[in-house]
């Protein structure tokens, strides 16, 4: 079990890692930077960056639910009675699935999130906001014991 434990930590937070450094990125370096450009050139690279970028929102989404299912259900024995861990893990699950829905609408198709997409820096921050909080409560659980 040793092993596995392990690999779902590891994939958990590689996954962290990468969604919410290209999120970092993309909101504070990539979408000033594109502004510089014609719309044309902006067309073309948001629709090059887009396609891409929804590859590693959809797998990234489905290693969190995968590593993160199974962290849940090891985890849970060692915090019976603590209202507080699962109060926090619980917002920390829920901003999650928030966030999965967000990214989700910015990379997807869907004429419905049109106005999201226009408005991306606005819905970015919220995402950024929302994982550094779950950064947080997960730093504070993991060291509380």
């Amino acid at each position: 079990m040793f092993l596995i434990d392990t690999i779902s930590r590891i994939v958990h937070v590689a996954t962290a890692i990468t969604l919410v450094g290209g999120s970092v990125f993309t909101l504070f370096v990539l979408l000033p930077s594109a502004k510089t450009l014609s719309s044309e050139a902006h067309k073309q690279l948001a629709e090059a960056i887009n396609g891409r970028w929804k590859r590693f929102i959809h797998g990234g989404i489905a290693l969190f639910l995968i590593s993160g299912f199974y962290n849940y259900f090891r985890a849970i024995p060692n915090h019976k009675g603590d209202g507080l861990y699962h109060g926090l893990l619980g917002a920390k699950m829920l901003m999650a699935f928030v966030i999965f829905f967000f990214a989700s609408a910015l990379v997807g198709r869907s004429p419905r999130f049109d106005g999201m997409r226009a408005n991306k820096s606005k819905w970015l921050g919220l995402i950024v906001l929302l994982a550094t909080i779950i950064v947080c409560l997960s730093g504070f659980l993991k060291i509380r014991g």
